[in-house]
């Protein structure tokens, strides 16, 4: 009996929650996830609007299971794809412990009310997250303040926004206050059994993370509309014990997008493919067989169903 009591005891105190990852785009949310995670989990680039699905990270220790959410960034949609994106970021309010509300030293805090609203009205713990504190110094002086005093306005601004968060200014890309934050975490963590086997490290299958890094790529090394205008999907994924066959197709929403993506020659697919073919052998640790294909799927952005095909219910 005393054995049991004190095995009882032990399982009482293990931790366990969700702690989403919610804020504007373009604020370093991804970074911010891979960081927390250990791993790359998120794309994570310069360019806004890059996380177009909710995604875990799952981190285990003995006593404690953290399932962090990255989503995409809150912004005024303007097709159905983009309602889908919000449809995400708003579910991550929902099932909340704990909620990480990413801000930066250049944003307005008052951008995007009708989401910081929700926000306000939640009774879980909020923390305020004010990312790339590194980049204060390049900010053009307004009346000679300094990078310190910068920061202090912002964090008045939303203390008076948020007056129940916690704010914390961190850089998530030089891990500044990045330690602090996960231990504050995991004070906040409600006693819970583990919602997903420890040896998960995301709810996400392989295959959602090629078309992810595919399309990483292809942000990379396309400009204007094409990069927001491709979904990527894998047609096949067929793992040996050292390598990997992969077929995937780019899906595009005109004729002309797809001459882009494919360039002169195929130039500009081929090193898409190439450098989406290191990045995976890396990531999977095996050899990478890939091949990319190129197809028009008009309009797609604004298609409920072909949204429904590609995973884009937040349902």
């Amino acid at each position: 009996m005393y054995q049991l009591t004190i095995l009882k005891n032990v399982m009482m105190k293990h931790k366990a929650g969700f702690v989403n990852i919610v804020g504007n785009p373009n604020v370093g949310k991804s970074t911010l996830m891979n960081q927390l995670v250990g791993e790359r989990i998120s794309i994570a680039t310069f360019k806004a609007q890059t996380t177009r699905h909710r995604i875990m990270g799952i981190v285990n220790t003995d006593d404690m299971q953290i399932v962090f959410s990255d989503t995409p960034g809150v912004l005024k949609p303007n097709y159905k794809l983009q309602e889908s994106m919000l449809a995400f970021s708003e579910s991550a309010l929902a099932d909340a412990d704990v909620l990480l509300y990413v801000t930066d030293v250049v944003e307005n805090p008052e951008k995007n009310m009708d989401f910081l609203e929700k926000v306000q009205k939640m009774e879980i713990p909020v923390l305020l997250l004010i990312n790339k504190i590194d980049e204060a110094p390049l900010i053009s002086p307004q009346g000679g303040k300094t990078p310190t005093e910068i920061i202090g306005e912002l964090v008045d601004k939303w203390h008076g926004l948020l007056p129940n968060a916690e704010i914390l200014p961190i850089s998530a890309k030089n891990k500044f206050g990045v330690d602090i934050l996960l231990k504050r975490i995991k004070e906040l963590l409600p006693e819970s059994p583990a919602f997903f086997d420890k040896d998960q490290l995301t709810d996400k299958p392989a295959r959602f993370f090629v078309s992810e890094i595919i399309r990483e790529k292809i942000l990379l090394y396309y400009d204007k509309e094409i990069p927001y205008s491709v979904e990527v999907v894998v047609e096949r994924f067929k793992e040996e014990d050292r390598q990997i066959h992969i077929n995937a197709v780019i899906y595009v929403e005109r004729d002309s997008q797809k001459g882009i993506v494919i360039g002169h020659q195929g130039v500009a697919l081929k090193k898409v493919s190439t450098e989406a073919r290191k990045a995976l052998e890396k990531f999977f640790d095996k050899h990478i067989y890939l091949e990319i294909f190129v197809k028009v799927d008009k309009d797609w952005r604004s298609s409920k169903k072909e949204l429904d095909n590609f995973g884009y219910n937040p349902e």
